[in-house]
């Protein structure tokens, strides 16, 4: 057994230790089915903790639910001490993992916020890379704040606080201050502590036409909302599975249009003062009415939502509604007029239908989704127009505006990067196997850039774990805005995903990978120090086969993710990018400080061996590479002769010449010495024997070899014949 391959198993003992260590009370617990469905909240949570003023507390109430919690009063008297409500019963909001925090909120009756506690997450920064002391410190800010306070993570301005946010973990931070302020603002205005500012009522203008179909939804008085079958894993043979057009009708001219002027005026008879119509037509694979409503009940599958407050139906809410005037209406299988009965909805405000269904994924996982369309009834309609309404702007629109020097500066190298990649065969033109500046300098350079500027400031080092979250996004629901809340992550991925299928994996995995650009400056920092003499590679046999493991890495990890995302997330610590990058091993156990001390102490005598061997990421990225477009090139002679195999670094050229460019980390050295003919064996010979023969030296064409001179003297007669 070599040196290095034992240091090899050492480190895979030292990442199995890693595994077991990392663990995380929260992330693993199992909440029971009464906690989050039940009548009896408190009965599985620690109500108290967040209320503590409290000691006893109702069943839940409310649309959305929480509980009142009880307690003496300064006269001994039982009185009401303020609410407790957990999240997901308000809000959805999932964070980077794609999934919510579940939280529980304490909020007394002056709207100040009590006690804040996570209950599970599932965030895998939290469960191996960041300690979830971290998320308690950041949560314990909020206790002592109003609920309708405007909280922003960072530094405060335009009427805002700031917050510290969670270093490494900015994006769960993000997300989980929406999750409790809104939720506490939506509860606030449910029991009448916060009150939103008096709008105006709609009044709507006397335009009376008859309009067709096409027309209202060319205006936008009918908005459609369309639910593809894979959206919810159903098959989609059997077409989208809902297809919906809905619209308000108490407008004059939008109602006598769908409805005739008897059939709206039947309608306004029957609507009180505060009563809102909306028409909701569909087709496809299941009822827009939901398959479990009954009698008394409510329409589980449609929703109404203006601002933070969401309007249900119950069956004394719907109106049958027969048919529809418009002869171009499109075909439906069903139809139905549903009432808001709300003072507090304003037609003259944006709203939004949102349908809610149980998605199951291609694992069989069943999952809770909603899918949204906005509504604003055209501002003809309206006297005045519409009204001039701030909408907040998304949290991950906040991150880039916040960021955009350092984004700028990110995308620069970045492109960089890629144009001088681009001219890759001018580089090695100008180069020579024993001097290469116009490689060596900029790549360092780069390596350099990559290791302080995206690992440790930007803490931009793309990971597995991304990867399965992508899958299982696809696999439930697929929310652009969980990934655009990291814009670095976000266009590092776009550069990999364009690179590796034009050049393959080794741009960004030689070149700007954080961590193993660490690694590419630990072995020069060996042969600065007085290493190179022990510098050396596993014998190409032996390596051959360890090569496998980071596959068999991968694809353990995408299986495990599909039975259970929390295990595979547990695995993924086999990646040291955390440890190195977003927390610091200084703050992690000593395990921690042997996995990645041991990998940054062996990059010191062989290169890249973490790269090699076991990284996932990497093995990942090496399966589309094999479809790049451009490849590195051959010669024939390079069946047979073995000078670029001998000096290649990353074992990638076989006995046979052949690049494995799944391995290949385009050091380019072997395109450096396939031009150089001082080098590469074909032109040593073919310039020797040219100089015996006293002829001279071409230059040497893009087939790597020199231009023959019967070539050069037709190409010279040619231009000597020309006119």
């Amino acid at each position: 057994m070599t040196p290095i391959s034992f240091i090899l198993r050492a480190l895979l003992a030292c990442m199995l230790l890693c595994l077991a260590t990392a663990r995380a009370a929260v992330y693993d617990a199992e909440l029971p089915a009464g906690l989050l469905h039940g009548p009896d909240l408190c009965a599985h949570a620690a109500c108290a903790d967040v209320l503590p003023q409290a000691t006893r507390f109702s069943q839940r109430m409310g649309s959305p639910q929480y509980v009142q919690g009880f307690g003496k009063g300064p006269d001994g008297a039982e009185r009401l001490q303020g609410y407790v409500f957990l999240s997901t019963d308000v809000v959805d909001i999932p964070a980077y993992s794609g999934k919510p925090v579940v939280t529980l909120i304490g909020m007394d009756t002056r709207g100040i916020i009590t006690g804040v506690r996570v209950l599970k997450h599932s965030e895998p920064i939290l469960l191996a890379g960041i300690p979830e002391s971290a998320l308690l410190d950041f949560i314990r800010q909020y206790v002592g704040r109003r609920g309708d306070a405007r909280l922003e993570i960072g530094h405060g301005g335009d009427g805002s606080a700031g917050l510290d946010a969670i270093s490494g973990a900015t994006v769960t931070a993000i997300a989980e201050n929406q999750v409790i302020s809104r939720s506490a603002y939506e509860i606030g205005r449910q029991v009448g502590i916060f009150r939103q500012d008096a709008r105006p009522p709609a009044r709507f203008t006397a335009i009376d036409e008859t309009l067709g179909w096409r027309k209202l939804v060319d205006e936008g008085s009918v908005m459609r909302l369309l639910v593809a079958a894979a959206d919810v894993g159903a098959d989609p043979a059997n077409g989208p599975w809902l297809d919906l057009y809905f619209g308000y009708l108490n407008v004059p001219a939008v109602g006598k249009s769908l409805l005739g002027d008897d059939g709206y005026r039947r309608l306004m008879a029957d609507l009180g003062p505060n009563d809102h119509a909306l028409f909701v037509i569909g087709t496809g694979q299941t009822s827009f009415k939901g398959s479990g409503f009954v009698r008394g009940g409510i329409y589980d599958r449609i929703q109404v939502r203006q601002d933070a407050q969401t309007f249900t139906f119950r069956d004394t809410d719907y109106l049958n509604l027969y048919r529809l005037q418009p002869p171009d209406t499109p075909a439906y299988g069903e139809s139905g007029i549903f009432i808001v009965r709300s003072a507090n909805f304003n037609p003259a405000w944006p709203w939004t239908l949102q349908l809610l269904a149980n998605q199951r994924g291609a694992d069989g996982v069943k999952s809770f989704a909603h899918f949204d369309a906005q509504y604003w009834v055209p501002a003809r309609y309206l006297e005045g127009g519409h009204p001039q309404v701030v909408q907040a702007r998304p949290a991950w629109q906040a991150i880039w505006l916040e960021r955009w020097p350092q984004i700028a500066l990110f995308v620069a190298l970045l492109a960089a990067t890629a144009a001088l990649y681009s001219q890759r065969d001018r580089l090695v033109r100008a180069s020579n196997r024993k001097h290469k500046p116009w490689i060596s300098r900029p790549r360092t350079l780069l390596w350099l850039c990559s290791v302080a500027f995206f690992g440790f400031w930007l803490k931009a080092q793309p990971s597995v774990t991304q990867v399965m979250t992508w899958l299982h996004s696809l696999l439930h629901q697929w929310k652009w805005e969980l990934f655009l809340s990291d814009p670095f992550i976000f266009l590092f991925w776009w550069f990999i995903i364009i690179t590796v299928l034009l050049w393959g994996r080794g741009l960004f995995c030689g070149w700007l990978c954080p961590f193993g650009s660490l690694q590419q400056l630990m072995l020069k920092l060996g042969a600065a120090v007085g290493l190179k003499r022990w510098q050396r590679l596993l014998p190409k046999a032996l390596h051959d086969k360890l090569r496998w493991v980071k596959y068999g890495v991968f694809f353990v990890l995408i299986g495990v993710s599909l039975f259970s995302m929390e295990r595979a997330e547990h695995l993924a610590e086999i990646e040291p990018f955390k440890s190195t990058f977003l927390v610091g091993v200084w703050n992690r156990t000593w395990p921690f400080w042997l996995f990645v001390g041991g990998i940054l102490g062996l990059s010191l005598f062989s290169e890249r061996p973490y790269c090699k061997y076991l990284c996932p990421l990497g093995a990942g990225l090496a399966l589309p590479g094999r479809f790049r477009l451009f490849g590195l090139k051959r010669k024939a002679e390079c069946t047979s002769c073995h000078a670029c195999a001998a000096g290649c670094g990353s074992h990638a050229i076989d006995a046979h010449g052949r690049i494995d460019q799944m391995e290949c980390m385009l050091c380019l050295d072997c395109m450096v010495m396939y031009y150089d003919d001082h080098a590469c064996p074909p032109l040593v010979k073919e310039r020797k024997a040219r100089a015996a023969r006293g002829q001279a030296l071409t230059r040497i064409g893009s087939d790597g070899y020199f231009v023959p001179l019967d070539s050069l003297r037709a190409s010279l007669r040619e231009r000597k014949d020309a006119p």
